[in-house]
């Protein structure tokens, strides 16, 4: 925890006083170094959370964009680097506003996490009625919001889980079958006999085996790596079994304001309805971000970690 002179406004941007930060795998990657940083360590981590617009200069962007904006209005954002501060400065275009019924705490908890669920089934797979989807770690903050997208698309999903609690949450939200990875291509065979239509792969060293769990010609979307580094993949298993490997990341869909607000609004309607919920695992304050990010690492954690300002 450190003292920094309040940051000031550029031309585009506003200072945003922070009420509540997301705390994501993402950041223990930049920490560890495995997602780059512009700068030197010490970094300020975090990218996402929400507050309310404290100071804004709006010069150089267009009016239909700057009229969205004053100081006072409440925003929530997904991709601001640097946002474990009190005060922190976004580019306008990357603030959404936040509807009434939409809390500091709730927009922390689903911006990233759900924009990453959301263009994973609508984006790097979209899923059908009717298809077999398998989820890792779905009791994680992604791995509940993409059961429950995954099952709004009318998919059957299959969700992994390391333990017997993590795997009633994953059913809570709604899977139709729980595993445990033991065993779990095995029982991603018996889910759909000749494997599963799309594996969504955010452990990384499994890669592998979700592979062999997809059916032929099925497709494995690979989002992440909180279990490691995945060994390369041959091209020719590809090419043998007809099946497809697609790499994502939430950076190359969130490509302008308008691509934010919609699919935030998305997010944030589904939410009012109540076919998305949340589970908020833990709040620690600013001060205590170490201690989040060692229960994050730890993998007993099952929903969102927060930090409140």
């Amino acid at each position: 925890m450190a003292e920094l002179p309040s940051p000031q406004p550029a031309p585009g941007t506003a200072v945003v006083r922070m009420h509540a930060i997301g705390v994501n795998f993402a950041d223990i990657y930049r920490r560890r170094g495995d997602y780059h940083i512009d700068g030197k360590a010490p970094y300020i981590l975090g990218y996402e959370g929400a507050g309310v617009i404290e100071k804004i200069d709006a010069n150089g962007v267009a009016p239909e964009l700057a009229g969205r904006f004053a100081v006072g209005t409440r925003v929530g954002f997904a991709d601001v680097p640097r946002a474990n501060a009190e005060l922190v400065c976004a580019p306008l275009d990357k603030l959404i506003p936040l509807p009434t019924a939409i809390s500091f705490e709730t927009a922390a908890a689903v911006l990233l996490q759900g924009l990453t669920a959301e263009y994973l089934v609508r984006d790097s797979h979209r899923v059908r009625a009717g298809e077999t989807v398998l989820v890792h770690a779905a009791a994680g903050g992604v791995g509940q919001l993409l059961v429950q997208l995954a099952k709004l698309m009318g998919g059957r999903v299959l969700a992994l889980a390391s333990s017997a609690d993590k795997r009633a949450a994953a059913a809570a939200v709604g899977a139709d079958e729980v595993a445990g990875y033991e065993e779990w291509v095995a029982a991603a065979q018996r889910f759909a006999p000749g494997g599963v239509d799309v594996v969504y792969d955010s452990i990384g060293a499994t890669l592998d085996d979700s592979l062999r769990a997809a059916r032929t010609g099925g497709h494995v979307v690979f989002f992440g790596m909180a279990g490691g580094n995945p060994r390369p993949v041959d091209p020719r298993l590809l090419m043998d079994q007809s099946k497809s490997l697609t790499g994502g990341d939430l950076w190359n869909v969130l490509t302008s304001h308008a691509e934010r607000v919609r699919r935030a609004g998305d997010l944030f309607g589904w939410l009012e309805e109540g076919r998305l919920r949340l589970q908020i695992a833990q709040r620690f304050g600013l001060a205590e971000g170490a201690e989040a990010h060692r229960l994050l690492e730890g993998r007993s954690v099952i929903g969102k970690l927060i930090l409140t300002v």
